[in-house]
């Protein structure tokens, strides 16, 4: 059976501040502007989620979309949701919840917890309209 890829979308708000511990105000200021606000500041992130696999010449899928929605929300989306990442998230808790660091945090989340003969291809996270990244697993250029 042919291999095909299908992405789902997902949406959740959440706060967060960049910063370090051991740095000065100023200097997390310096390097993380106004995305290290001691208030917190939010963001309505956009989470596309792709996989891959053979298609079931039963169904026609490579994973029903309604599975890949429950898996998302179940192991990101219902812990993101409305909270703080820095405060609230404990698979976040010690790293600078950079939209890169995120990204990565939720392959983590997701890649375990996919059926057989499901592989995660990639994970893109959208901050703002103007900002995203794609992460494509470890190891991938």
């Amino acid at each position: 059976m042919p291999h095909v890829r299908v992405t789902r979308r997902a949406h959740f708000c959440s706060a967060h501040r960049l910063f370090h511990d051991d740095w000065s105000d100023e200097k997390n200021r310096e390097v993380f502007g106004d995305c290290s606000n001691p208030n917190w500041h939010g963001h309505n992130y956009v989470l596309d989620v792709t996989v891959e696999g053979s298609v079931d010449p039963v169904t026609g899928f490579v994973m029903d979309l309604k599975a890949l929605k429950e898996v998302m929300n179940a192991r990101v989306v219902d812990d993101v949701d409305h909270r703080n990442l820095n405060l609230e998230v404990p698979w976040l808790e010690g790293i600078v919840p950079s939209t890169e660091n995120v990204a990565v945090a939720i392959w983590e989340r997701l890649a375990e917890g996919l059926p057989d003969g499901i592989r995660l291809q990639s994970v893109r996270l959208q901050e703002t309209p103007n900002n995203s990244v794609e992460y494509t697993g470890p190891g991938e250029g």
